[in-house]
């Protein structure tokens, strides 16, 4: 067990759409100081840069969320970036980690790191069992790589270091650019857009056939939380719901929610990205008694709520 009460948390990421949750429940758990690194006076890729974070804060608790990152469009056009800038980031932060003597580092994975055939559900045990989907592969291997040298260090230097891999994350705040945001923020700007200029048509990626898992924001903070206090082992964690739906289903549901009553159709030349994905979620369960608690139909009225009161700020 971690007393999260009275520490130094050093926070990467806490800034962004799913840092700021976890910042807020780190408050509530009175956590003495709460130190997100901003990019403009700390670039996470440069080692200078995080020894000089680590030298200037000295966090007993380190939890990194920060990655660079977007939907299929965004990681078909930034392969190389999303390689280095993930890898460089988590390579940085846990040696510092090491050096520095931190009481605990909690990393933040991705489910794009699995096979992109794996059985589904997938199960922490079938990690390595293929290559990832190709439009994700280099960011899902980079954040991969972070678990082997977690592992590693915790071998040869005791450094206490888990890993967590969550699901699809979605909700208020999510990021709505068009050119790098992932699937239900961007189907919640296009029908909201059709439905305000009355357009005959919503355009939607791929067949519909693939199926995905989504994890409300607020969940998702909850059990990197409840991780960081309840879970100190070697082995991977998937967080998510272990609920799917597919592609077609999500679209049809965003579609009735925002009140659209165009016609969608189907870009075949866009790519479906990874077949199916819907985790096992048992382990978070039984490690650290973690259990998603919203609804994918009530998160996504809460996120469409946030994009209609915030779209023009």
């Amino acid at each position: 067990m971690t007393e999260l009460a009275d520490k130094r948390i050093l926070l990467t990421g806490g800034a962004g759409f799913l840092g700021q949750v976890v910042a807020q429940l780190l408050r509530d758990r009175n956590v003495a100081e709460i130190i997100v690194p901003r990019s403009a006076e700390y670039d996470l890729t440069e080692q200078d840069a995080v020894r000089d974070l680590y030298n200037e804060t000295h966090p007993e608790v380190v939890i990194h969320l920060a990655a660079e990152v977007g939907g299929i469009g965004a990681n078909r056009a930034n392969p190389g970036r999303y390689f280095f800038a993930n890898m460089a980031m988590g390579l940085h932060v846990i040696e510092e980690a090491r050096a520095n003597k931190v009481e605990k580092v909690v990393q933040v994975g991705t489910v794009c790191a699995y096979p992109k055939f794996a059985t589904v559900p997938f199960r922490e045990d079938d990690l390595w069992s293929g290559y990832p989907e190709e439009t994700n592969a280099p960011y899902g291997i980079a954040k991969k790589s972070l678990l082997v040298m977690l592992q590693a260090y915790r071998e040869q230097y005791g450094l206490n270091g888990i890993y967590l891999l969550p699901v699809n994350l979605y909700g208020p705040g999510d990021n709505f650019d068009l050119e790098s945001s992932h699937v239900i923020p961007a189907l919640i700007r296009k029908f909201i857009a059709a439905r305000d200029e009355q357009a005959d048509e919503v355009v939607a990626w791929g067949t519909g056939a693939a199926s995905r898992e989504f994890l409300y924001v607020d969940d998702a903070a909850r059990a990197i939380v409840m991780a960081t206090e309840r879970y100190e082992g070697a082995d991977p964690v998937n967080i998510g719901t272990s609920r799917e739906i597919t592609i077609k289903d999500l679209v049809e549901l965003i579609g009735r929610i925002t009140g659209y009553t165009g016609r969608i159709t189907w870009d075949t030349t866009k790519p479906d990205g990874q077949p199916r994905r819907k985790l096992d979620t048992s382990r978070a369960r039984d490690l650290f008694g973690f259990e998603a608690e919203v609804g994918l139909e009530e998160g996504l009225k809460h996120t469409i709520e946030w994009w209609e009161a915030n779209q023009d700020g």
